[in-house]
Parts: structure tokens; sequence; C-alpha cells
């Protein structure tokens, strides 16, 4: 994987993509490709040069509703479920998650002792 511990990935949820996308596309002259994330909706990508470099979404459950919209950043690790297990001995707490993403990865919400919000991710394997 070789980027393990590092920041992989930054996402904006938001409970209205339009204005949010329409501000940062404006702001940073990034272009937006919209995804069908089936039951959670669309999931917009950020792009500058043809490169995907951030995400955006609905909040899909009720803990990132209520919170408005804000930005998560991701971090690789080499397993989620061992990361799952090692927060929580160092008192964090599983938000959402674990979950599998098809073609991208396994990911967890996690919140530190204070209340922090990181996820973090197992991307899925890359093709030979």
């Amino acid at each position: 994987m070789g980027k393990h511990g590092a920041f992989i990935w930054n996402e904006l949820i938001t409970p209205d993509q339009e204005t949010s996308g329409d501000f940062y596309s404006r702001l940073f002259g990034w272009d937006r490709k919209e995804v069908n994330a089936g039951p959670f909706g669309t999931y917009t990508i950020f792009q500058h040069n043809g490169k995907g470099v951030a995400g955006m979404m609905n909040p899909t459950i009720d803990y990132t509703r209520k919170l408005g919209a804000r930005w998560y950043a991701y971090v690789a690790v080499e397993d989620v479920d061992a990361y799952v297990a090692r927060a929580k001995e160092l008192g964090g707490t599983v938000i959402a998650g674990p979950d599998d993403i098809p073609g991208v990865g396994r990911v967890c919400l996690l919140a530190d002792p204070t209340g922090a919000l990181i996820r973090i991710m197992q991307p899925a394997a890359e093709p030979e």
C-alpha cells in the first residue's frame, strides 16, 4: 500500500451539494463529476486537471446530520478492523462502520477521546 498512516482523501459532507459544489468549484477551479452512490444518493468527485482531489456527499447517518456541513480527512491503514480495535483500546469511539465500499476499500468513522472525527480507510487492492 505504501501510504499507511498518510492522509489520502478529503471529503465534504454537506446537506446542500449544489451550493457547496458551486462555491468550491468557483474558488479553486475544480470540475465536478457526479456518481450514483445508490442508496446514499449522489457522490461528487471534485477534479483538478482531470484528477480527483476530494469528494462530496450528503450526510448519510444521523450522527453526521446533526453536525452540519464539514470536511473529513481519511487516513490509510493496512487493516481497518485492527485499527478499530486499537482505537477503542485508546478511548476512541466507532461512529459508523467499518463498511466495505466496492472498488474503494474498507472505511470507518472514528471519534478520538475529545470527539474529533477522522475516517480510516483500507484501500481496495490495486489490480495487478
